[in-house]
């Protein structure tokens, strides 16, 4: 059940899969020439020759152009990624039963406003983080969102989803009774975040930023574990 473990396993899972987009990285997977469907099936294959898995507990997203405006929700069309263009890759892999849910940004080239979106997405997530820390025994979801969104708007950007997280733990993820507000970094979620299941264990969050402009059809994307 979700939250039913450590911490130590929730983090070395998701170290592995940095440890994925590290080496997609240092193996120049994210170029243009391909579509978002080719990258995602790249990264796909490497994940099972570095690690053999090929469990995942929600679906793949390699995001580029206009769709980096949309949400984990939508279905775009799947694009070419262009020599000048900002992508952003999203994947849940499971660890021997534990999962990991990590998101980048990359740019293709060197437009200097797509490069900002790219850092910046990764300092509001420090921020956001930062203010959860200091925050946690009495934090909401509702108002941890609100700050999150306060934070992007600071840096120049508009928050592009109506959630900025949720719980994960131990697969299957379909465990967290229903898709409950509670369970999200939701501007309706009242709970505080620092409770525990019913069951007295401690529940884990990941938090994630993305942070969209819609005048120039581009998204940024970084999230991890809150801690």
């Amino acid at each position: 059940m979700a939250g039913m473990g450590t911490l130590e396993q929730l983090l070395e899972a998701e170290t592995k899969a940095w440890q994925l987009f590290e080496v997609a990285e240092e193996r120049n997977y994210f170029t243009a020439g391909q579509t978002e469907k080719d990258l995602s099936n790249r990264l796909y294959d490497l994940a099972f020759e570095l690690f053999a898995i090929k469990k995942y507990w929600h679906k793949r997203i390699v995001r580029s152009g206009r769709n980096t405006l949309l949400p984990y929700s939508e279905n775009p069309p799947d694009l070419a990624l262009q020599p000048d263009d900002i992508l952003f890759v999203d994947f849940g892999p499971v660890f021997e039963k534990w999962e990991a849910d990590i998101g980048k940004t990359y740019v293709i080239g060197d437009d200097a406003r797509k490069l900002k979106l790219s850092r910046d997405v990764e300092s509001v997530w420090d921020e956001v983080r930062d203010y959860y820390i200091v925050n946690k025994e009495t934090i909401t979801g509702a108002e941890l969102y609100a700050f999150a969104k306060k934070i992007a708007q600071e840096y120049g950007w508009a928050f592009g989803n109506t959630m900025a997280g949720h719980l994960v733990g131990r697969f299957p993820h379909e465990v967290i009774p229903g898709d409950k507000i509670i369970n999200y970094i939701h501007p309706d979620n009242r709970e505080r975040m620092s409770l525990m299941y019913p069951n007295g264990t401690e529940r884990f969050w990941i938090l994630e930023i993305h942070m969209v402009d819609a005048a120039n059809q581009m998204g940024g994307f970084y999230e991890k574990v809150l801690r």
